[in-house]
């Protein structure tokens, strides 16, 4: 889910939120009520909905309320997860599901935007679609603050009247019995100087917009000119050499694709057979590897002064110094000993390296409180996927949205929780319109590759229907059962 920039509420009935983090906490401080307007969506009934004055009135004044924050795998499949149990008549809760964009995105196929080879819908079909025939409420608005009232030893399940309550940008105010943080994680790009300004992202539908954008209009400007299209891609997990692989494929002589990874190799995480088939594919499509780099600041640069105060390193050999506002320039700094120093101009700069978890702002009325996170920054949860301190809570990624669906129907029907056990399915990468690998888990050391593993890629990405959907409710639940399974 894509970031929730903070902003100040209006009226006097707010007193600022001061946040700060002590011994792996997030400590809160203190918050009032708010009202505002918001224009919702309703997915069961699929029309716009006039917003009540001060907070969303649930429909059902006795059955469990289940607010879902975020709207990616995490998210959506443990909301059709609840709708697809069984439940007692007045047990069975009311879901509502946020999310900032009115599309469910598809992200392990964003590639394919770039490559020409699915159209958006294809890959982005619209809450409303996925969500229809079911009792799941959507909602398009930012997550502002959470005012969680769960913390074991003073609001616990017996003695709460609700678990908390979500304020969203608009004003709106939602009171839940139980929450899911299903929000995911955004780029880091505030680690470089010049990232933030000048480097784009790649893991949003808007982030492959803007990218696709963007290479448009550098093939336009380019057209009919000998000197290629530059792109830096920074880093070489599974993310960048996807996005290395299919730059490449799209540009082919037209452009120089640039991998920079601070190891010294790539996916150094990824199954033996996977590293090698992508090595194999940026080989035959001359991305150039910078292996052993880390970048040090992007910057965009006019003249040969400003050049010399970027500081030594060996320049590209191609570089021309010329006066245009598109072009940027990269310092790279050696991670490794026996490399030198290097100044790289691009027209272009993708950033895949680093993330940082989405937790909205948090407030808990008048005694302050504590969201406990782990090294990584996400809320901290047991085995059971439930945040330590706070049982109406749970946070969940992809895979673990099954067992959230699960445990949420134990805690409510006051049955016994299971533990969170993860399942390796196997490893797929994209490379291309015609290439993958895929490292599946059942037969070791097997790996498919070039147009094999792209045909087993998709089949087990996505089922067949998201190409054939029809955009009628119907087949949009549909689509959403059959991805869930």
């Amino acid at each position: 889910m894509p970031s929730f920039p903070a902003r100040k509420f209006s009226g006097s009935s707010f007193r600022s939120c001061r946040r700060r983090r002590r011994n792996g906490f997030l400590h809160i401080a203190a918050s009032s009520s708010v009202s505002g307007g918001l224009s919702r969506t309703s997915a069961a009934e699929g029309q716009p909905i006039s917003p009540p004055a001060r907070g969303y009135s649930w429909p059902d004044k006795k059955r469990p309320r289940v607010c879902i924050l975020g709207g990616g795998f995490g998210g959506l499949y443990t909301a059709l997860r609840l709708e697809s149990l069984v439940w007692p008549d007045d047990k069975k809760p009311q879901v509502l599901l946020v999310d900032q964009s009115e599309h469910f995105v598809f992200k392990p196929m964003l590639y394919e935007l770039l490559s020409g080879e699915v159209d958006a819908w294809e890959i982005a079909p619209r809450f409303l679609d996925l969500l229809a025939n079911t009792s799941v409420q959507f909602y398009k608005d930012r997550v502002k603050l959470l005012q969680p009232v769960d913390h074991l030893g003073v609001h616990g399940p017996a003695n709460s009247a609700c678990g908390g309550t979500v304020h969203l940008e608009s004003g709106l105010r939602i009171e839940y019995d139980w929450l899911v943080l299903a929000l995911g994680a955004e780029a880091k790009l505030d680690v470089v100087p010049g990232a933030a300004e000048f480097a784009l992202p790649f893991s949003t539908l808007e982030d492959a917009y803007k990218v696709d954008n963007k290479l448009r209009m550098l093939e336009r400007k380019n057209f009919g000119k000998e000197s290629p299209i530059r792109v830096a891609i920074v880093g070489c997990g599974y993310s960048g050499v996807e996005l290395a692989a299919t730059v490449a494929e799209r540009l082919q002589d037209k452009g120089l694709v640039q991998a920079i990874n601070v190891e010294t190799t790539v996916c150094p995480n990824a199954p033996p057979g996977n590293r090698e088939a992508a090595l194999k594919i940026l080989s035959s499509r001359k991305v150039h590897l910078l292996l052993g780099y880390f970048v040090r600041s992007i910057q965009r640069i006019k003249g040969i002064e400003a050049l010399d105060k970027v500081g030594d390193g060996i320049i590209d050999g191609d570089i021309e110094v010329e006066e245009d506002p598109e072009k940027l320039i990269l310092e790279l700094q050696p991670s490794q000993r026996g490399l030198q120093s290097q100044i790289l101009k691009a027209d272009l700069v993708l950033w895949t390296v680093g993330s940082k978890p989405m937790l909205p702002q948090l407030e808990s009325g008048d005694w302050p409180r504590e969201l406990p996170l782990n090294a990584r920054g996400q809320a901290e949860t047991d085995e059971t996927l439930r945040v330590k301190g706070h049982p109406r809570t749970f946070a969940v990624a992809f895979q673990q949205a099954d067992f959230a669906g699960w445990n949420l129907w134990a805690a409510i029907n006051n049955r016994p929780l299971l533990p969170f056990r993860f399942q390796n399915l196997g490893e797929m990468m994209i490379l291309g319109r015609n290439d993958a690998a895929v490292s599946p888990s059942f037969i070791e050391g097997l790996t498919l590759e070039g147009p094999i593993g792209h045909t087993g890629n998709t089949k087990n990405c996505i089922p067949d229907q998201i190409a054939n959907r029809r955009t009628s409710a119907e087949s949009g639940n549909e689509l959403a059962r059959k991805v869930c399974d």
